[in-house]
């Protein structure tokens, strides 16, 4: 099963369950996904990095992430998009995802389904199977807003994940404003002052409000998305490591040997010789 949409500006939405054979859609540097597996299990590797997912379980993934199918024990779907289809940060306002859902870490969201919520997201997926088979001017917002409910319902449970309560908002829009800028600014701010001065709160303000939430402290975040990338370009690049050491802002080659080490438990030559360079 595969339903593809193009709108007149390359806007993509591809709705498949052969995600895992597609090397095209799988090089694809421009689509955000969500893989869904619907019975039994599957296994991927995301940034060389092995998950195992099971029935009900679901993963949202940037464009940023490198997926590599390993196993598949059971049935699956995937939807892909691109961001002319529909544009996460400028919708930031209807579907409260941005900063959440889709970023830069190699460790992504997974999110077990309950059966109220797996019949939910099935139901949208039945509409969005449906309204493939229309073929009038309205098709393509219906599928944006099939699109929509499908991100919003996602946008909850990962709350629920975070133990983030729903009329916390404040809470939940400053840990999505953090996650943003982390994401925009890691290569040049390594500490939490510098986000909290953005954000006008203090760092100590700051790291309370994530204890209070059981949240990982504010310099997990930023140590893991400077991790994440490292590990990417040492994986995926041909750069070596003085070059990406410049690239995600330390001061020496020496500074980020001991950052790697540290923060992942492996000097830089042990983690090359563990993950041969894709």
């Amino acid at each position: 099963m595969e339903y593809t949409y193009i709108t007149p500006l390359q806007g993509s939405l591809i709705v498949t369950d052969d995600f895992h054979s597609r090397d095209s859609l799988l090089r694809n540097k421009d689509l955000y996904k969500f893989i869904w597996v619907r019975e039994g299990s599957i296994d991927i590797e995301i940034d060389h990095m092995g998950i195992h997912l099971e029935k009900d379980q679901v993963i949202p993934l940037s464009n940023l992430h490198h997926i590599t199918f390993t196993g598949i024990e059971g049935k699956y779907v995937a939807i892909l998009f691109n961001s002319n289809f529909y544009c996460i940060f400028k919708s930031d306002n209807e579907v409260s995802c941005n900063g959440f859902l889709f970023t830069g870490y190699s460790d992504p969201l997974r999110m077990q389904l309950s059966i109220s919520q797996s019949e939910t997201l099935g139901r949208i997926i039945t509409d969005i199977d449906r309204e493939y088979l229309e073929n009038d001017s309205l098709k393509e917002e219906m599928l944006r807003l099939h699109l929509k409910r499908f991100i919003i319902i996602c946008t909850r449970i990962a709350r629920d994940k975070f133990s983030i309560e729903p009329g916390n908002e404040s809470t939940f829009y400053l840990f999505r404003q953090f996650l943003t800028l982390v994401d925009r600014y890691y290569k040049e701010k390594k500490k939490v002052k510098e986000y909290a001065g953005i954000l006008n709160r203090s760092p100590k303000t700051l790291t309370n409000l994530f204890a209070l939430n059981n949240l990982p402290s504010p310099l997990h975040f930023i140590h893991e998305r400077i991790l994440a990338e490292a590990k990417r370009m040492l994986l995926y690049s041909n750069k070596n490591a003085k070059e990406i050491s410049d690239i995600l802002g330390f001061d020496d080659m020496a500074s980020f040997s001991r950052f790697f080490k540290r923060t992942s438990g492996l000097s830089i030559t042990e983690f090359r010789n563990e993950n041969p360079q894709s």
